[in-house]
Protein backbone atom coordinates (compact mmCIF):
# COMPACT_ATOMS: atom_id res chain seq x y z
CA UNK A 1 0.00 0.00 0.00
CA UNK A 2 1.24 3.49 -0.84
CA UNK A 3 0.99 6.36 1.63
CA UNK A 4 1.37 9.97 0.55
CA UNK A 5 1.46 12.73 3.16
CA UNK A 6 1.41 16.10 1.42
CA UNK A 7 2.13 19.18 3.50
CA UNK A 8 0.01 18.32 6.53
CA UNK A 9 -0.07 21.12 9.08
CA UNK A 10 -0.97 21.21 12.75
CA UNK A 11 -0.29 23.89 15.35
CA UNK A 12 0.04 23.49 19.12
CA UNK A 13 1.01 26.82 20.69
CA UNK A 14 4.50 27.59 19.42
CA UNK A 15 4.89 24.15 17.83
CA UNK A 16 3.97 23.88 14.16
CA UNK A 17 3.91 20.65 12.14
CA UNK A 18 4.48 20.91 8.38
CA UNK A 19 5.34 17.49 6.96
CA UNK A 20 5.43 15.68 3.63
CA UNK A 21 6.27 11.95 3.55
CA UNK A 22 5.89 9.15 1.01
CA UNK A 23 5.86 5.43 1.81
CA UNK A 24 6.06 3.23 -1.27
CA UNK A 25 4.66 -0.31 -1.64
CA UNK A 26 7.23 -2.92 -0.72
CA UNK A 27 9.31 -0.53 1.37
CA UNK A 28 9.97 0.24 5.03
CA UNK A 29 10.29 3.96 5.73
CA UNK A 30 11.69 5.31 8.99
CA UNK A 31 10.88 8.57 10.74
CA UNK A 32 13.72 9.74 13.00
CA UNK A 33 13.59 12.55 15.54
CA UNK A 34 14.12 13.39 19.17
CA UNK A 35 11.24 13.46 21.65
CA UNK A 36 8.89 16.34 20.81
CA UNK A 37 10.11 16.62 17.21
CA UNK A 38 6.69 15.80 15.76
CA UNK A 39 6.80 12.04 15.14
CA UNK A 40 3.71 11.14 17.18
CA UNK A 41 1.78 14.17 15.89
CA UNK A 42 2.55 13.02 12.34
CA UNK A 43 1.30 9.51 13.07
CA UNK A 44 -1.88 10.72 14.76
CA UNK A 45 -2.55 13.06 11.84
CA UNK A 46 -2.19 10.22 9.33
CA UNK A 47 -4.60 8.07 11.35
CA UNK A 48 -7.17 10.85 11.73
CA UNK A 49 -6.81 10.90 15.52
CA UNK A 50 -6.22 14.65 15.36
CA UNK A 51 -7.58 17.09 12.81
CA UNK A 52 -4.98 18.74 10.59
CA UNK A 53 -5.21 22.36 9.48
CA UNK A 54 -3.86 21.85 5.97
CA UNK A 55 -2.46 19.37 3.49
CA UNK A 56 -3.76 15.96 2.46
CA UNK A 57 -3.21 12.29 3.24
CA UNK A 58 -3.65 9.71 0.48
CA UNK A 59 -3.71 5.93 0.73
CA UNK A 60 -3.32 4.28 -2.67
CA UNK A 61 -4.35 7.64 -4.12
CA UNK A 62 -7.56 7.90 -2.08
CA UNK A 63 -8.07 10.60 0.59
CA UNK A 64 -7.76 9.05 4.04
CA UNK A 65 -11.05 10.57 5.21
CA UNK A 66 -12.87 8.83 2.34
CA UNK A 67 -11.73 5.30 3.20
CA UNK A 68 -14.42 2.71 3.87
CA UNK A 69 -14.30 0.61 7.03
CA UNK A 70 -13.05 -2.35 4.98
CA UNK A 71 -10.26 -0.21 3.51
CA UNK A 72 -9.29 1.00 6.97
CA UNK A 73 -8.78 -2.62 7.97
CA UNK A 74 -5.78 -2.63 5.61
CA UNK A 75 -3.95 -0.52 8.20
CA UNK A 76 -2.13 -2.09 11.13
CA UNK A 77 -1.32 0.34 13.92
CA UNK A 78 1.04 0.41 16.90
CA UNK A 79 1.07 3.63 18.92
CA UNK A 80 3.57 4.25 21.69
CA UNK A 81 0.97 5.41 24.24
CA UNK A 82 -1.76 2.86 23.50
CA UNK A 83 -2.36 -0.46 25.22
CA UNK A 84 -5.00 -3.01 26.09
CA UNK A 85 -6.79 -3.10 29.42
CA UNK A 86 -4.50 -4.84 31.87
CA UNK A 87 -7.34 -6.95 33.20
CA UNK A 88 -7.90 -8.65 29.85
CA UNK A 89 -6.15 -11.78 28.62
CA UNK A 90 -5.24 -12.64 25.04
CA UNK A 91 -8.16 -15.08 25.08
CA UNK A 92 -10.41 -12.11 25.93
CA UNK A 93 -8.96 -10.05 23.06
CA UNK A 94 -9.43 -12.68 20.35
CA UNK A 95 -13.26 -12.36 20.06
CA UNK A 96 -12.88 -8.58 19.89
CA UNK A 97 -10.37 -8.87 17.02
CA UNK A 98 -12.62 -11.41 15.30
CA UNK A 99 -15.49 -8.90 15.33
CA UNK A 100 -13.33 -5.91 14.39
CA UNK A 101 -11.53 -7.40 11.37
CA UNK A 102 -13.15 -9.43 8.63
CA UNK A 103 -9.80 -11.01 7.75
CA UNK A 104 -8.53 -11.67 11.26
CA UNK A 105 -6.31 -14.77 11.07
CA UNK A 106 -7.07 -16.33 14.43
CA UNK A 107 -5.01 -19.51 14.14
CA UNK A 108 -1.97 -17.64 12.84
CA UNK A 109 -2.34 -15.10 15.64
CA UNK A 110 -2.43 -17.88 18.27
CA UNK A 111 0.59 -19.59 16.73
CA UNK A 112 2.50 -16.30 16.76
CA UNK A 113 1.59 -15.75 20.41
CA UNK A 114 2.88 -19.22 21.21
CA UNK A 115 6.06 -18.55 19.20
CA UNK A 116 6.60 -15.30 21.11
CA UNK A 117 5.88 -17.09 24.41
CA UNK A 118 2.82 -14.97 25.20
CA UNK A 119 0.41 -16.83 27.53
CA UNK A 120 -3.20 -16.75 26.37
CA UNK A 121 -4.76 -16.86 29.84
CA UNK A 122 -2.50 -14.48 31.76
CA UNK A 123 -3.77 -10.92 32.47
CA UNK A 124 -1.93 -8.39 30.33
CA UNK A 125 -1.16 -6.32 33.44
CA UNK A 126 1.21 -9.13 34.44
CA UNK A 127 3.08 -9.04 31.11
CA UNK A 128 6.61 -7.68 30.95
CA UNK A 129 7.25 -4.56 28.85
CA UNK A 130 8.63 -6.75 26.08
CA UNK A 131 5.65 -9.12 26.13
CA UNK A 132 3.18 -6.22 25.91
CA UNK A 133 5.12 -4.70 23.00
CA UNK A 134 5.18 -8.00 21.11
CA UNK A 135 1.42 -8.39 21.61
CA UNK A 136 0.73 -4.97 20.06
CA UNK A 137 2.79 -5.88 16.99
CA UNK A 138 1.12 -9.29 16.65
CA UNK A 139 -2.31 -7.65 16.75
CA UNK A 140 -1.25 -5.13 14.09
CA UNK A 141 -0.19 -7.88 11.67
CA UNK A 142 -3.05 -10.28 12.50
CA UNK A 143 -5.59 -9.13 9.91
CA UNK A 144 -3.72 -9.01 6.57
CA UNK A 145 -2.87 -5.33 6.92
CA UNK A 146 -1.10 -3.88 3.88
CA UNK A 147 0.42 -0.87 5.66
CA UNK A 148 1.80 -0.84 9.20
CA UNK A 149 2.05 2.50 11.01
CA UNK A 150 4.26 2.00 14.05
CA UNK A 151 5.27 4.68 16.55
CA UNK A 152 8.24 3.54 18.67
CA UNK A 153 7.29 -0.17 18.73
CA UNK A 154 10.65 -1.18 20.26
CA UNK A 155 10.86 1.59 22.88
CA UNK A 156 12.02 0.42 26.30
CA UNK A 157 12.83 -3.13 25.20
CA UNK A 158 16.01 -5.10 25.70
CA UNK A 159 18.08 -6.19 22.71
CA UNK A 160 16.56 -9.67 22.49
CA UNK A 161 12.96 -8.41 22.55
CA UNK A 162 13.77 -5.70 19.96
CA UNK A 163 15.32 -8.26 17.64
CA UNK A 164 12.27 -10.51 17.91
CA UNK A 165 10.00 -7.64 16.90
CA UNK A 166 12.29 -6.61 14.01
CA UNK A 167 12.29 -10.22 12.78
CA UNK A 168 8.46 -10.18 12.89
CA UNK A 169 8.43 -7.07 10.71
CA UNK A 170 10.89 -8.56 8.21
CA UNK A 171 8.69 -11.67 7.97
CA UNK A 172 5.62 -9.46 7.47
CA UNK A 173 7.36 -7.75 4.53
CA UNK A 174 7.86 -11.04 2.68
CA UNK A 175 4.42 -10.51 1.12
CA UNK A 176 4.68 -8.19 -1.90
CA UNK A 177 3.24 -4.66 -1.87
CA UNK A 178 3.15 -4.39 1.92
CA UNK A 179 4.77 -1.35 3.50
CA UNK A 180 5.71 0.05 6.90
CA UNK A 181 6.10 3.54 8.35
CA UNK A 182 8.02 3.26 11.61
CA UNK A 183 9.55 5.67 14.09
CA UNK A 184 12.25 4.86 16.61
CA UNK A 185 14.91 6.69 18.58
CA UNK A 186 17.10 3.56 18.39
CA UNK A 187 19.07 4.24 15.23
CA UNK A 188 20.55 0.76 14.94
CA UNK A 189 17.04 -0.67 14.51
CA UNK A 190 16.29 1.62 11.60
CA UNK A 191 19.69 1.21 9.93
CA UNK A 192 19.14 -2.53 9.54
CA UNK A 193 15.40 -2.38 8.80
CA UNK A 194 14.50 0.67 6.70
CA UNK A 195 14.84 1.31 2.97
CA UNK A 196 14.73 5.07 3.46
CA UNK A 197 14.65 7.60 6.29
CA UNK A 198 13.06 10.95 7.02
CA UNK A 199 14.61 13.14 9.72
CA UNK A 200 12.24 15.46 11.54
CA UNK A 201 12.94 18.28 14.00
CA UNK A 202 10.63 20.93 15.41
CA UNK A 203 7.81 19.76 13.14
CA UNK A 204 9.79 20.00 9.88
CA UNK A 205 11.47 17.40 7.69
CA UNK A 206 15.21 18.12 7.64
CA UNK A 207 16.27 15.35 5.30
CA UNK A 208 15.04 12.41 3.26
CA UNK A 209 17.57 9.81 2.17
CA UNK A 210 17.88 6.15 1.21
CA UNK A 211 19.41 4.23 4.11
CA UNK A 212 22.03 2.55 1.92
CA UNK A 213 23.13 5.92 0.54
CA UNK A 214 23.34 7.45 4.02
CA UNK A 215 25.50 4.61 5.32
CA UNK A 216 27.71 4.37 2.22
CA UNK A 217 28.19 7.96 1.05
CA UNK A 218 27.79 10.17 4.11
CA UNK A 219 30.66 10.85 6.47
CA UNK A 220 31.85 13.16 9.22
CA UNK A 221 35.14 15.01 8.66
CA UNK A 222 37.11 15.68 11.85
CA UNK A 223 39.24 18.73 11.11
CA UNK A 224 41.77 20.89 12.87
CA UNK A 225 41.52 24.66 12.45
CA UNK A 226 44.26 24.54 9.80
CA UNK A 227 42.63 21.70 7.88
CA UNK A 228 39.24 23.43 7.98
CA UNK A 229 40.68 26.61 6.48
CA UNK A 230 42.25 24.73 3.55
CA UNK A 231 39.62 22.12 2.75
CA UNK A 232 37.21 22.35 -0.20
CA UNK A 233 33.81 23.17 1.30
CA UNK A 234 31.66 22.64 -1.78
CA UNK A 235 30.47 19.26 -0.50
CA UNK A 236 30.13 20.20 3.17
CA UNK A 237 26.47 20.13 4.24
CA UNK A 238 26.75 21.17 7.89
CA UNK A 239 29.60 22.31 10.15
CA UNK A 240 29.92 22.34 13.92
CA UNK A 241 32.85 23.75 15.89
CA UNK A 242 33.96 21.99 19.05
CA UNK A 243 36.94 22.13 21.41
CA UNK A 244 39.08 19.96 19.14
CA UNK A 245 38.34 21.73 15.85
CA UNK A 246 35.50 21.19 13.38
CA UNK A 247 33.05 18.45 12.51
CA UNK A 248 31.77 18.61 8.94
CA UNK A 249 28.95 16.51 7.49
CA UNK A 250 29.32 15.52 3.85
CA UNK A 251 27.48 13.34 1.35
CA UNK A 252 30.71 12.99 -0.66
CA UNK A 253 32.86 10.95 1.73
CA UNK A 254 34.78 9.38 -1.16
CA UNK A 255 35.81 12.81 -2.55
CA UNK A 256 37.45 13.82 0.72
CA UNK A 257 39.05 10.40 1.25
CA UNK A 258 40.66 10.64 -2.18
CA UNK A 259 41.72 14.29 -2.11
CA UNK A 260 42.51 14.75 1.60
CA UNK A 261 44.13 11.49 2.78
CA UNK A 262 45.36 13.09 6.02
CA UNK A 263 41.84 14.05 7.16
CA UNK A 264 40.09 11.79 9.68
CA UNK A 265 36.75 10.65 8.24
CA UNK A 266 34.14 8.72 10.22
CA UNK A 267 31.55 6.63 8.42
CA UNK A 268 28.11 8.22 8.52
CA UNK A 269 25.39 6.79 10.71
CA UNK A 270 21.91 8.00 11.60
CA UNK A 271 22.88 9.50 14.97
CA UNK A 272 25.85 11.49 13.62
CA UNK A 273 23.99 12.73 10.56
CA UNK A 274 20.92 13.71 12.57
CA UNK A 275 22.97 15.51 15.24
CA UNK A 276 24.91 17.55 12.70
CA UNK A 277 21.79 18.33 10.67
CA UNK A 278 20.26 19.86 13.82
CA UNK A 279 23.28 21.42 15.52
CA UNK A 280 25.46 22.27 12.52
CA UNK A 281 25.51 25.51 10.57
Amino acid sequence: MELQVKGIQKTYGKFGLDVSIEVLPGQITGLVGKNGAGKSTTFKSILGLIKVEGGEILLDGKPAEALTNKEKEKLGVVLSNSSFSGWLTIEDIIPVLRNMYQEFEEETFKKNCEKMELPLKKPIKDFSTGMAAKLKVLVAISHKAELLIMDEPTSGLDVMARNEILDLLREYMEVEERSILISSHISSDLETLCDDLYMIDNGKILMHEETDVLLADYGVLKLTQQQYEKIEKQYVMKTRKDNNGYLCLTKEKAFYAENYPDVAIEKGNIDDVFTLMIQGE
